[in-house]
């Protein structure tokens, strides 16, 4: 009975919080995070077959697109490994069980997902953890080529894990290599470092790098201002990277979700917590947006609305402001709605409540949950909010002018006729827009007879598809439609018109291109 009354709360919460159809975003970043690190996520478990590891992921980014989402962000670097044939780093054990065994029957796990997301017009971020090297010392399998083997004088261990010291010029050189590596293989649309970068303090423990500073000092005398410099040097260089090799690829990283505490800097958030990005791992996020070195940030605001020192909704807001135009996508702690609740985490309305918070700034563009678990072990009430509510329209990637502000040319000759009971459309493809670029996807619009023309509305998007036609099979007999559809470029810059056609009784009337509102 309680947990019936807490599922009441939570939809009334959720409906509540989505009475206003104004709120519902056209564009908007909807995401889920898939760890693949000691099997969170996926696969479920080492050693399965590569049909049932295919079978999984499939399940996976079906329901991802059932709940509303329009991008997965795959953990393919978990530990000095690869979920992709490399040169520069071992097979996962993760996959087989055995670090530096391919998966057999053999396939390429990155290139199946890639083509799985891009079928379904859902964009694939490739997540690195760069610089963590053996997950545990004593119980992980390494491979004969993993690097830290071959180079342990690269290294140090802090707690049971080895880590890629950041401080040494050779290992920078060595994680940039392997982001090049996937970025000239693989078609994907990001690439995605999480949290970690020098590891989070353990009981007060030094880290073990005083050997490193002697060496690569380069005339720092703090040795923390010294393992900012060596962070920031990485990330300029990946981002200096992705702009000569594949300019279309955006960069991200979430970092744990607060910068600096305001007692230690003026600039910090109103919080109060001894894990900063900033002074524990190093990683000056604010300044990476400040320099435009990063396309979109997703700080992990994993707090309660309640929580006395690291509270949701003043992080929210000082997010908002320190983003510098860059897109802001908000970690949310899906993984703290369980059976067994976490502190602040009883109220079943959290999550809703943190959703509509994030509606009332301009500056968050969207939502990566962690993780794709959750989803998978307690499907009712998130799948509700999301499916039926939150989601309940479809929403397109958010552009990112600085990268690309030229939209693509409209497709052309819109045809519709009847099709098992519904309409079926086709159209030609977009040309080539004056900046070389085709179309990537077209969006599908329907609107009843009578309605408005309003393409900014996200209720009247029925689907977006990479190839050109579309069958809609929940029409009303009788009801007459005209149907929109324009394209979108790989930065989601929308055409400025559109191919349009009126249909009714499976007799489709042809109309002129119309310019979009």
């Amino acid at each position: 009975m309680q947990s019936l009354i807490s599922l009441l709360a939570f939809l009334a919460a959720v409906w509540s919080s989505d009475a206003d159809p104004s709120m519902l975003r056209k564009r908007e970043f909807r995401a889920t995070w898939v760890a693949t690190a000691y099997n969170i996520d996926w696969p479920s478990t080492k050693g399965l077959s590569t049909s049932a590891q295919q079978a999984e992921f499939l399940h996976m980014v079906d329901q991802q697109q059932a709940l509303g989402m329009n991008a997965i962000v795959v953990q393919i670097r978990a530990a000095g490994d690869a979920f992709y044939p490399s040169e520069l780093a071992p097979w996962s054990e993760f996959l087989t069980g055995e670090q530096g065994k391919a998966p057999d029957p053999y396939y390429d796990p990155l290139a199946f997902m890639i083509e799985a997301c891009h079928e379904r017009n859902i964009e694939f971020h490739a997540w690195f953890n760069p610089f963590r090297g053996i997950s545990h010392v004593r119980f992980s399998s390494v491979a004969d080529q993993n690097l830290l083997l071959q180079h342990p004088e690269w290294t140090f261990q802090y707690g049971e894990t080895r880590f890629l010291d950041p401080g040494i010029p050779e290992v920078r050189d060595h994680l940039v290599s392997i982001v090049c590596e996937v970025l000239r293989k693989y078609d994907i649309d990001g690439i995605h470092f999480d949290d970690y970068f020098y590891p989070y303090r353990k009981n007060g423990q030094p880290l073990p790098d005083d050997m490193t500073f002697s060496r690569y000092a380069e005339g720092f005398t703090e040795k923390k201002a010294w393992r900012r410099y060596n962070i920031d040097r990485f990330i300029e260089r990946v981002a200096d990277s992705i702009t000569v090799l594949r300019p279309e690829v955006k960069f991200g990283v979430s970092p744990v979700g607060i910068w600096r505490n305001k007692d230690q800097d003026p600039l910090g958030s109103n919080s109060a917590v001894d894990q900063t990005a900033y002074d524990v791992l190093h990683a000056d996020v604010r300044k990476w947006l400040q320099l435009g070195w990063i396309d979109y940030v997703a700080p992990q605001l994993y707090w309660s609305t309640q929580h006395p020192r690291a509270n949701y909704a003043e992080l929210l807001p000082w997010w908002a402001q320190n983003s510098f135009g860059r897109h802001l996508y908000v970690g949310q702690a899906l993984f703290k709605i369980k059976q067994v609740q976490s502190r602040h985490w009883d109220n079943p309305t959290q999550l809703p409540e943190q959703l509509a918070l994030n509606l009332r700034y301009p500056e968050v563009q969207g939502s990566i949950f962690y993780s794709a678990n959750t989803f998978r072990d307690r499907p009712n009430q998130v799948a509700q909010m999301l499916s039926s509510s939150r989601y309940r329209y479809p929403a397109l990637v958010p552009p990112m002018p600085w990268k690309d502000s030229i939209p693509p040319l409209a497709p052309e000759d819109l045809l519709i006729m009847g099709h098992r009971g519904g309409a079926l459309l086709s159209w030609r493809p977009s040309e080539v827009a004056r900046d070389g670029q085709e179309a990537t996807y077209y969006v599908v619009y329907r609107f009843p007879r009578g309605v408005p023309m309003n393409q900014g509305s996200p209720e009247h998007i029925v689907a977006t598809r990479r190839d050109t036609s579309y069958v809609d099979l929940n029409t009303e007999p009788g009801e007459a439609y005209t149907y929109l559809v324009t394209a979108c470029d790989r930065l989601h810059n929308e055409s400025r018109t559109c191919a349009a056609a009126n249909w009714y009784a499976q007799r489709p009337i042809p109309m002129e291109h119309v310019r979009q509102e």
